[in-house]
């Protein structure tokens, strides 16, 4: 009986990891984003690339959801501020990581917006 149990757990284990790898690797969104950066032109963005830097989806998407569009459309909700994602979480992180030592990406606006 006890053997039985221990092979049921074991099971229900492997799938569950399983479950979680897949879903994982199917979660990661666009390789790469443009996004709309007002007056100062687009954003380039390689999400991919930062999400296997910072391992952790919540670090951004604590202020905004991970759908298309999100960021404008809560700016334009009014429950989120204009520049609040680049000036505190983006260029935050990235000075954090170079004061650490780390390669990071850009520190100031310019090197982020592209007009056209």
């Amino acid at each position: 009986m006890l053997k039985r149990v221990w092979k049921i757990s074991l099971a229900v284990g492997v799938i569950t990891f399983l479950s979680v790898a897949v879903g994982s690797a199917m979660n990661m969104g666009a390789a790469e984003m443009n996004m709309a950066g007002g007056d100062q032109g687009e954003v380039w963005f390689p999400h991919q690339q930062h999400q296997r830097t910072i391992g952790d989806c919540f670090q951004c998407h604590n202020l905004f959801p991970q759908e298309a569009g999100s960021i404008q459309k809560k700016i334009a909700e009014g429950t989120l501020k204009q520049k609040q994602v680049m000036n505190k979480q983006c260029i935050a992180c990235h000075r954090k990581m170079k004061k650490a030592g780390q390669a990071s990406g850009p520190v100031s606006c310019k090197k982020c917006h592209q007009k056209k």
